[in-house]
């Protein structure tokens, strides 16, 4: 591995993209002496681009989780993942005790930090930008979403201002989600969610960390790019909390597809009559619904013609018939293709899909990567 800095802080190049380098640097010195100094650049600069890409890519993943840290805790993070990046699922920050970080195969604590009130008040001042009135609506779902479509956790002191409405005095526990793109992650489930070229109305249920978002980011950029099932459509994502299409400013930073339209940082119910008044969306992508009026919202879409694809935290079918929320959906068959993720292990995530009586359409084992 080969060190690379970041906000002064040491990265890890791999050594095939260093060994690529060096490659073209070589393959340049050779053309030079046949006179062809121009071809010669240009190929190592296509060399440099095209074997750096995933490298930038995680560069900037790491960026925009690490500026809510301290400085002496981001040294320290670096220093210890180096490579692992990729497969760091979590960092856990909690008052007085070491940092954990959270991997694909297991945890590691960072006995060498502990976790203080000053750095806590430094990282709620990186994910509010200094004005907690920003965040306060955020601070009431218990989680914010920084730059990346990374959700941060928030947790400790509650105070109770309703019987609708509680909202966190003094937060305590920050569990730091890393969002992955994984692209095709949603390809073997196309040919069972398409009928007469359409696409069929679709419900994903699965607890937290089974990749819910993951798979429906995947479903908005295969169906507004097309496939060998279904033409592309035109795609519409209202994403409340900015991580289905990670957008920075309004722009995606996630691929989500070239026929994908995005309504970022909107609220659910006002962005699906936006988005279908506004950009006559043939698929609407939603994520997390469940309450009331989130299903008066699907109701009025779908019987306006658009096919909806959306997300629900549950652990199955059964536990989602128990929501009064949903029966209106339900009892209905709204959705004809029910889609049920579940892990047992850190390794791999189970898809059952099934039809609107609940018959298993399909299964299949997804690898985490």
């Amino acid at each position: 591995m080969y060190p690379a800095t970041i906000n002064n802080n040491t990265f890890y190049a791999p050594h095939h993209v260093v060994s690529l380098l060096h490659g073209a640097v070589f393959f340049c010195a050779l053309i030079y002496y046949h006179g062809h100094l121009i071809l010669c650049i240009i190929t190592m600069f296509a060399h440099i681009l095209s074997i750096t890409k995933p490298f930038n890519k995680v560069v900037n993943e790491m960026e925009a989780i690490l500026r809510i840290l301290p400085h002496h805790m981001q040294v320290v993070v670096s220093e210890i993942v180096q490579r692992r990046w990729t497969s760091l699922e979590e960092i856990r920050l909690r008052l007085y005790q070491p940092i954990e970080l959270v991997f694909q195969e297991n945890s590691e604590w960072i006995e060498s930090i502990t976790f203080q009130e000053a750095d806590s008040i430094y990282v709620l001042n990186q994910l509010s930008e200094h004005s907690l009135y920003r965040m306060e609506e955020e601070l009431q779902e218990g989680y914010i979403t920084i730059q990346g479509g990374h959700r941060v956790g928030l947790a400790g002191k509650v105070t109770i201002k309703s019987s609708t409405q509680i909202q966190l005095q003094r937060i305590a526990f920050y569990n730091i989600r890393i969002a992955k793109q994984i692209i095709d992650v949603a390809q073997p489930l196309i040919p069972y969610l398409t009928a007469n070229d359409q696409y069929r109305n679709t419900l994903i249920i699965g607890p937290p960390k089974t990749g819910k978002t993951t798979f429906i980011r995947d479903l908005a950029r295969i169906i507004s790019t097309g496939n060998d099932h279904v033409k592309a459509q035109k795609v519409g994502i209202i994403d409340e909390r900015s991580e289905i299409a990670a957008s920075i400013e309004g722009i995606p930073q996630h691929d989500v597809g070239r026929r994908t339209d995005v309504m970022d940082a909107c609220p659910k119910v006002a962005g699906m009559m936006m988005m279908v008044r506004s950009m006559s969306p043939e698929v609407l992508v939603i994520d997390e619904i469940g309450k009331v009026a989130d299903v008066q919202a699907i109701m009025e879409a779908t019987l306006s013609g658009v096919t909806m694809i959306c997300t629900i935290h549950g652990y199955s079918l059964e536990t989602i018939l128990k929501r009064p929320s949903m029966q209106v959906l339900l009892d209905n068959k709204v959705f004809t293709r029910i889609i049920t993720l579940s892990s047992n292990n850190n390794r791999y995530i189970h898809v059952d899909m099934l039809d609107e009586g609940g018959t298993e359409i399909m299964s299949h084992l997804v690898v985490k990567q």
